[in-house]
């Protein structure tokens, strides 16, 4: 198997190299079909019900049972890991130039500013936006296997590739997202897929190799959804995920259309050609991550925190859902089995236990500053830090027995005011 994926990697890494020497644009796919959006403030019903899948939606099939070939590294981490450095990196998405801010993270939790590394690229503002112009979550993505930081620039519709060396970064390399306005990124075994948000919305996949980005060569999905429907920061899709095993690609389109696309991670890393849409009503799935037994968790803005069963066929099954309370629940972060969803509309961090067969168990609601996005924790699970963009601050938080928050301090990101992107290792 790993012999078939040294193979897989080469074929793509030379497939994308002959693709971009003559000049094709096979690597950028076209964009097509329209979905009508829905409105983000709807009030969830009593006892909601749940979509099921539309396997031909749009033209949308099930996935393929084609056997996943993985890319692995085909050289050693350009970079050096940063979680001996206890390194945290925020992005802040300034229009006038994106830019990577560097700290360090003491043995208390507090962080101290180390630098500030251009991506050579521009941030952007979605129409609507306040304290989240990105409106998304994953915008800034850590390569550990690789050494590598990605970032997105979703005003000039570019990527930054940066090595990683301790707290530091190096620029290796700026390259086109294959679309209009990128907000997330999504990384496993060797592959990287970015989401567009603008246009109806599309993924476009590379490929790792050398410490850089390789266009994959037939990789753009185009996701369909409505382009006219307004307003953009809540009808742009919220985000791109790997499933844990990488065999399954997953996007959420807020309130254009309420769905959990789910594709097929088929050999040489390109995707089936069309998702499962699986159908969520009136509930704006954005941010997701998975629990410790491989579930699925969605942060919904309409207020709640939901747990699902993901299948191979791509179909998920709701296990749970708990409302948080607040308003907007929009992205969320594990640390073991404790996970926290940020609420920008009520400044505040919900708490929520993952236990057996997906269920969830409220643990309250911190206070933070204004504007509470996107958030990350370190490794070894004991700090939390989240972005309140607001002021273009991070929120620097301890994590206590039951997963009980105590706040440290917080920073001000120079040049960050909605801001969105931060890893924390």
């Amino acid at each position: 198997m790993r012999a078939l994926s040294q193979l897989s990697t080469a074929a793509i890494a030379a497939a994308a190299i002959l693709a971009a020497g003559a000049g094709s644009a096979s690597a950028f796919g076209a964009r097509s079909d329209h979905r009508a959006g829905s409105d983000h403030h709807s009030a969830r019903p009593q006892g909601r019900r749940r979509g099921s899948a539309r396997p031909s939606d749009r033209g949308r099939g099930p996935l393929s049972n084609a056997p996943v070939i993985h890319p692995p590294v085909i050289h050693g981490p350009v970079g050096q890991p940063i979680g001996s450095t206890r390194a945290v990196f925020v992005q802040t998405d300034n229009t006038a130039g994106n830019q990577i801010v560097s700290y360090s993270r003491a043995g208390s939790g507090g962080l101290t500013q180390v630098g500030v590394f251009d991506t050579g690229g521009l941030g952007g503002v979605l129409e609507g936006s306040e304290v989240d112009h990105l409106a998304s979550q994953g915008s800034l993505a850590y390569d550990p296997a690789n050494g590598l930081l990605y970032a997105v620039n979703a005003g000039s519709n570019n990527i930054s590739v940066f090595a990683v060396i301790g707290d530091q970064l190096a620029l290796r390399q700026v390259i086109s997202s294959g679309g209009s306005f990128p907000v997330s990124i999504a990384v496993s075994h060797g592959l990287v897929y970015v989401l567009n948000a603008e246009e109806g919305g599309s993924v476009q996949g590379y490929a790792v190799a050398f410490g850089r980005l390789l266009a994959i060569p037939g990789s753009n999905r185009p996701l369909g959804l409505d382009p006219t429907a307004t307003p953009q920061f809540t009808t742009t899709p919220g985000q791109v995920a790997f499933s844990p095993d990488g065999s399954q690609l997953i996007v959420t389109t807020k309130a254009n259309g309420n769905d959990i696309d789910v594709f097929r991670v088929g050999a040489f890393g390109q995707l089936s050609h069309t998702p499962v849409v699986n159908s969520e009503p009136a509930t704006v799935p954005f941010g997701v991550t998975f629990d410790q037994a491989g579930d699925l968790l969605v942060a919904e803005s309409a207020g709640s925190i939901a747990s699902f069963r993901l299948s191979q066929n791509g179909t998920v099954t709701l296990l749970d859902a708990v409302e948080s309370g607040q308003k907007a629940t929009c992205w969320v972060v594990g640390a073991g089995s404790d996970f926290y969803t940020s609420n920008p509309g009520s400044a505040s961090l919900s708490g929520f236990q993952s236990g057996l067969g997906g269920a969830l168990t409220s643990l309250g609601n911190t206070e933070t500053d204004g504007g509470t996005v996107d958030a990350a924790v370190p490794s070894d699970g004991r700090f939390l830090y989240v972005q309140t963009g607001a002021a273009g601050d991070v929120d620097e938080f301890a994590i206590g027995a039951q997963g009980a928050l105590s706040k440290i301090g917080s920073v001000t990101v120079p040049g960050a005011v909605g801001g969105e992107g931060i890893v924390a290792q």
